[in-house]
């Protein structure tokens, strides 16, 4: 073979390889240039992803949301919450808060149970007996209102004295009620069965109107009710709760509103206490503000409040305890169908 043609050869494998070592070089290029860039591609990658996230959860906790409350004109927290409008004002943009007023407990857990409200506010024994029915309802706070708020009174001119001379009377009170509650213990204390009085189960204006009309005997009933009555008729008290019941109040919540909505009760329960602590400081300002709601002098209802006490309190050990005797003594008495455990339905996020 020829030098030339050697040569030729030569010159031809040598580009041959060096046009590899060109391939290998840049593709060892990319491949380090890759390894560089990934770290950042990733942390670029995981920023967005988490900018993401945060955005979702952003959206989330500042969704709208819908709040139905069940309150009765007496009660004065959740009326006032109503008329200033400061739960509106502090829930998410967007978000509904739709009232609807109840002559009394029953008929607002009847109203949870049913699934048309998720909050309210009622005595101590309608939730026992809600909770007896199946209701799915969950005790959020108490209210520890106060034993001299409700008491049981007689005609000024009756010839009932105590508590004992009841048996064989006609005693009128709302069933399941704080005052039932009452009439249990106070029987209880004079050395009478339930069964030795005749119940006459009446909302408050029929029972005032009975009364009034001396076609009952007694009547067993709450404040601000309890303080019109004896204003307008001189009604004698026979007792009052001091010594026998705690009469307090709670706040209750549908399961399915505590469980799908904590932060929206969250925000209900923290203007609820700003109401509260209002009332608490302002007795005559209460009365004026519900005076017209209820058709009862201001100066009546201020006697009414400066005996009530007013709190948006966690439910304790104690106070479990407590409703659980209320429960316990209406099962005793076979007016609940069936035993009940209270602890069962308390809140655990309070």
């Amino acid at each position: 073979m020829s030098k030339k043609l050697l040569s030729v050869r030569f010159r031809g494998i040598f580009s041959s390889l060096l046009q590899r070592l060109s391939r290998i070089r840049i593709l060892a290029l990319f491949f380090t240039v890759g390894l560089i860039l990934s770290p950042a591609v990733s942390v670029f990658s995981f920023s967005n992803t988490s900018h993401s996230g945060l955005t979702l959860a952003q959206n989330r906790a500042n969704q709208s949301v819908v709040i139905r409350i069940g309150y009765q004109k007496a009660a004065t927290v959740l009326n006032a919450l109503k008329t200033k409008k400061d739960l509106e004002k502090a829930l998410p943009a967007g978000s509904k808060v739709t009232w609807t007023e109840f002559p009394a407990g029953p008929p607002m857990l009847e109203a949870i149970n049913a699934g048309s409200i998720d909050f309210g506010y009622t005595g101590e024994s309608p939730p026992i007996f809600a909770q007896a029915a199946g209701t799915p309802l969950v005790y959020v706070a108490y209210d520890p209102w106060s034993p001299k708020a409700e008491a049981i009174i007689v005609p000024k001119n009756s010839p009932i004295k105590t508590v004992a001379d009841l048996k064989g009377k006609r005693v009128a009170f709302a069933k399941g009620s704080n005052t039932n509650y009452l009439v249990v213990k106070a029987l209880e204390k004079a050395g009478l069965k339930y069964s030795d009085i005749k119940p006459a189960f009446l909302t408050p204006p029929d029972a005032r109107a009975a009364f009034e009309g001396n076609n009952v005997d007694a009547w067993a009933i709450w404040d601000p009710y309890l303080a019109a009555a004896v204003a307008a008729t001189g009604a004698r008290t026979l007792t009052d709760g001091t010594g026998l019941v705690s009469n307090r109040g709670y706040y209750l919540a549908a399961k399915s509103f505590v469980q799908k909505q904590p932060s929206a009760l969250k925000t209900v329960l923290a203007q609820v206490k700003k109401i509260s602590d209002w009332a608490q400081k302002n007795p005559t300002d209460v009365a004026k503000f519900l005076s017209p709601e209820l058709g009862i002098d201001a100066a009546v209802l201020e006697i009414a409040e400066r005996r009530r006490k007013y709190g948006v309190l966690p439910m304790t050990k104690e106070v479990i305890a407590g409703q659980q005797q209320v429960a316990d003594a209406f099962y005793k008495i076979k007016l609940l169908p069936k035993q009940v455990s209270v602890k069962e339905i308390v809140w655990q996020g309070s």
